[in-house]
């Protein structure tokens, strides 16, 4: 399905700032709609071809469509792409005209529903740019008192759109999970930040902040200082003016028992601010949920680092122990566990640096890659060289992977290139298989090549720890002759889901 923004770069000659606006009023008209229990349905003006002007406009055609949270819906099937309904059509030129809010004159019947239709223009900067068409489910039952205040407010805000003063350029922006929604609780205040109305559910968010009185009748303001000044928690600066209504902010409340989310959404006529709607949401047990994560997380890499610095001062002592032997098998054994162990802290390093279990793993190949080929080449000059990427793995992939290079990267360097200059390339390329992410790395070196009779089963522990690993990963190895000398090696493994 194309995008609002192609549907209006297709039907419509609006600039790019017009489209924007309606981008945001679409971004934050979920509000509207389930104060209003109705769906709105978006018109723009279809212009004939490039250059017509908006008021040349030939036909309507939707772009957008949201339904209620808060009651019946009246359209089941998407609108988007059509065209309106004649006596709708006649609705929206009358808005569009008047610029002011329509209503239909008689009550239609749509399938078993009665429904009423309006039509309100969008305006911005002082001329009009689309119209939003309102669809109310009237249903059989006399409305509650909520349900009137809901439909007041909702009212308030279309005039506010037909007056180009909604949606607030400094309404707050972002997605941070917890955001208040209508159904959460609605507190509506005057000018002065007295409470007019709370729903029950906004009523019982204030009382789980430590407030025991009554809300409606008191400034919420002077309500939640008192709460907070008990709690001994920090208080945001910004506090007044979303609590009174003054700015279109968000804010959140933390006492010694809850965590409430605030949203303040100023409400006026005429340019004139009159009052202001007032969204919370307990968001207790989410903050705490969040909270917990945080400090797992924290835990998970703070037990990384303790392995990692276990592991190099396990390294660090068999160093000791290999220098106090002299030249020979033994030593030999010594410093390759020193590097091998080396290997395994530095995943563990990465992963200490990380907020989940998957690494970068380039970032490991390159340190890995310089630091064996720096130890195991003193007389000789040999220059490595990483190609293409590896991408992110999981812990356990990645250790297993960066002891194959290792391995493979020390032999070409301590046999292959024992005693000449050289090159060793690491290659890498990962690709989609069967729906299975599949990584091949290629080493080559110019070296002496593979001796002669080479067979892996038979080689020493080195090749034996490769050919263990790589069948952890369920992949496979092949050693070849490179041309024109050195040797290449393949090596194919398949990765565990990054996000499993």
């Amino acid at each position: 399905m194309a995008t609002l923004n192609d549907m209006l770069r297709a039907a419509t000659t609006l600039e790019r700032i017009d489209r924007e606006w309606l981008h945001l009023l679409v971004g934050d008209w979920q509000l509207i709609a389930d104060l209003s229990f109705a769906d709105l349905v978006l018109w723009v003006p279809r212009t004939a071809q490039e250059g017509v002007p908006v008021e040349a406009a030939t036909d309507w055609v939707a772009v957008a469509h949201v339904r209620p949270n808060t009651g019946q819906m009246v359209f089941y099937d998407d609108v988007v792409g059509r065209e309106p309904m004649p006596q709708l059509r006649g609705l929206l030129e009358s808005a569009w005209e008047s610029g002011g809010v329509v209503r239909s004159p008689q009550v239609h019947h749509r399938e078993d529903m009665r429904v009423r239709e309006e039509a309100f223009p969008v305006a911005r900067a002082g001329h009009r740019i689309a119209v939003v068409s309102r669809h109310t489910n009237l249903g059989g039952r006399t409305p509650t008192r909520l349900e009137l205040t809901y439909v007041s407010i909702g009212d308030s805000l279309v005039r506010m759109v037909a007056e180009g003063a909604f949606p607030n350029l400094s309404a707050p922006t972002g997605a941070r999970r917890g955001a208040p929604r209508v159904g959460d609780g609605v507190v509506r205040v005057d000018v002065n930040g007295l409470v007019l109305y709370a729903s029950p559910n906004a009523i019982s968010a204030v009382h789980r902040l430590g407030h025991k009185g009554a809300v409606i009748g008191t400034v919420l303001a002077t309500i939640v200082a008192d709460v907070l000044s008990r709690s001994e928690a920090p208080i945001d600066e910004s506090l007044a003016l979303v609590l009174t209504g003054r700015a279109a902010w968000r804010t959140e409340l933390t006492s010694r028992s809850a965590t409430i989310s605030m949203r303040a959404v100023p409400i006026t006529e005429g340019g004139v601010r009159v009052g202001a709607l007032i969204l919370s949401r307990d968001i207790t047990e989410l903050r705490r949920g969040e909270r917990e994560l945080l400090t797992k997380e924290a835990t998970i890499r703070e037990i990384h680092h303790r392995v990692k610095n276990n592991l190099q001062t396990v390294a660090a002592l068999l160093r000791l122990q290999a220098r106090r032997l002299p030249d020979g098998a033994a030593r030999t054994a010594l410093d390759e566990a020193v590097r091998r162990v080396g290997t395994i802290a530095l995943v563990h390093e990465t992963l200490s640096q990380g907020f989940d279990e998957t690494v970068d793993f380039d970032e490991i190949a390159v340190r890995g890659l310089q630091a064996v080929v720096e130890l195991a080449t003193s007389e000789h000059r040999v220059h490595s060289t990483l190609v293409g990427t590896f991408g992110r793995m999981r812990a356990e992939d990645a250790t297993a992977m960066a002891m194959i290079i290792s391995e493979l990267v020390q032999n070409a360097a301590e046999h292959g290139l024992a005693d000449r200059d050289g090159m060793i390339e690491v290659k890498a390329e990962r690709t989609v298989v069967e729906g299975e992410d599949v990584v091949t790395v290629t080493i080559t070196d110019d070296g002496a090549g593979l001796p002669t009779g080479f067979r892996p089963g038979l080689a020493g522990l080195g090749t034996r720890i490769i050919t263990s690993l790589v069948q952890d990963l369920r992949g496979t190895i092949r050693w070849d002759k490179g041309d024109p000398r050195g040797t290449v090696v393949q090596v194919t493994a398949r990765l565990r889901p990054v996000g499993g």
